[in-house]
């Protein structure tokens, strides 16, 4: 990977953005099936032909877009999509259009997963470092999961019972989540 001449990867505030970020996966990953719920299961065909190929143009753009200044763009840009996804969903809840965008943006989101991960572990070069970023990967992932179950025991508790209104109510969380990710990937570049 060639490096950036503006910006350097500060390893320390990146494994802390990529445990946040994975918290945020594993809090958010039951409720897409609730989000979904609305659309027709062609609409998962269609999107995985869009996903494949959209991923094949990015694995084509490796050449160019394997450096610092790229990673950071895409990350930035990925987490703004789901910030955005969530925005909507908190202002549009459960319609079909609602389901469809959050969808759509969601496989944008995939689309870059391959690039990512390829690009991550490039900028991390030594071991010491990769086990730090996969060890704060799979305890943010169980954290999240162990959250989201928590928070919708407690919800329940306060009496929201159906499904949609503990989904909702968990977006207010992910919002949050969404938007701490997003200023720790602002800290985890520094201009040189």
């Amino acid at each position: 990977m060639r490096r950036s001449k503006d910006l350097r990867l500060l390893p320390d505030w990146f494994i802390r953005y990529k445990f946040v970020n994975s918290f945020f996966l594993g809090l958010s990953v039951g409720a897409i099936f609730t989000i979904y719920a609305p659309l027709d299961p062609s609409i998962y065909s269609i999107g995985g032909v869009a996903l494949a190929v959209a991923m094949l143009i990015v694995a084509r753009l490796y050449h160019r877009i394997m450096t610092t200044d790229w990673f950071f763009r895409i990350s930035l840009f990925v987490e703004m999509i789901l910030f955005a996804a969530i925005a909507w969903f908190l202002l549009y809840p459960y319609t079909y259009q609602t389901a469809l965008l959050v969808y759509i943006g969601y496989q944008v989101t995939f689309v870059f997963g391959s690039y990512l991960v390829r690009a991550e572990t490039l900028l991390l070069p030594s071991d010491t470092l990769l086990t730090r970023l996969d060890t704060a990967k799979q305890l943010g992932y169980l954290a999240g999961m162990i959250a989201s179950y928590l928070f919708y025991k407690a919800v329940a508790l306060q009496g929201i019972e159906s499904n949609q209104d503990k989904v909702y109510t968990l977006h207010y969380l992910l919002l949050a989540t969404e938007a701490i990710v997003i200023w720790l990937i602002l800290r985890s570049f520094q201009r040189k």
